[in-house]
């Protein structure tokens, strides 16, 4: 499988996989603005734009090992573009994690050590769940979200597509987190948020998204 990215988080991505999958990663890809490098950990990065010359769809998986730039729209624009071009995509579920059997995840997913994650919860495609946060009994966690953390997201609630929850942050049970919204570092959301939306402070209000989120 090849890793889309070449920054700390595509490293990180690079070393769980590594150590703790049954995938091997044998590259790295990158837009060709970004191609800052021809290695990284020893393997070869290659411009996104040329990737079935080096590792066609037929027989390489993707993972696109971004962070939030964006409110996660990058991530989602590169996994969309993937798709489009015929490759699939591996999900990741750590084995220190705390998950059930039949944990119900899309593809293109990473889940950290110490995640703990309740039964009859749902995870979409494109999620990363960062170390230790924890999702609660049937909650759902739309397409596309960023779970820093440490973060809770409690029983019954529902986060929206393309949703970043900061470190420490909690989501009171049964609220709806509305699409496109940036929950700060250390928020308490206990009511539905709109969309597109910052949310500070405890509890949470909302203020305009500033651009470079």
């Amino acid at each position: 499988m090849v890793l889309f990215g070449t920054e700390q988080y595509a490293s990180l991505a690079w070393y769980v996989l590594t150590y703790d999958s049954p995938y091997e990663v044998v590259g790295f890809t990158v837009d060709a603005a970004w191609c800052n490098a021809s290695t990284l950990h020893g393997l070869p990065v290659v411009p996104f734009e040329r990737l079935e010359q080096h590792f066609p769809p037929e027989e390489y998986a993707l993972l696109i090992s971004l962070g939030f730039k964006r409110c996660n729209g990058l991530r989602a624009d590169k996994y969309a573009e993937g798709k489009a071009r015929g490759y699939s995509f591996i999900t990741y579920v750590s084995s220190r994690a705390m998950v059930w059997p039949d944990l119900q995840i899309g593809e293109n997913s990473m889940v950290s050590e110490g995640v703990n994650v309740q039964p009859f919860a749902r995870i979409g495609s494109n999620c990363i769940l960062s170390s230790g946060c924890s999702v609660g009994h049937h909650a759902v966690i739309g397409n596309h979200v960023f779970v820093a953390s440490h973060a809770v997201v409690a029983g019954g609630t529902t986060v929206g597509e393309r949703c970043f929850l900061g470190l420490n942050s909690t989501i009171r049970n049964g609220v709806t987190v509305a699409p496109g919204c940036f929950v700060a570092a250390g928020a308490l959301v206990i009511a539905d948020t709109e969309p597109d939306g910052l949310y500070v402070g405890v509890p949470a209000q909302r203020r305009p998204l500033p651009e470079y989120l």
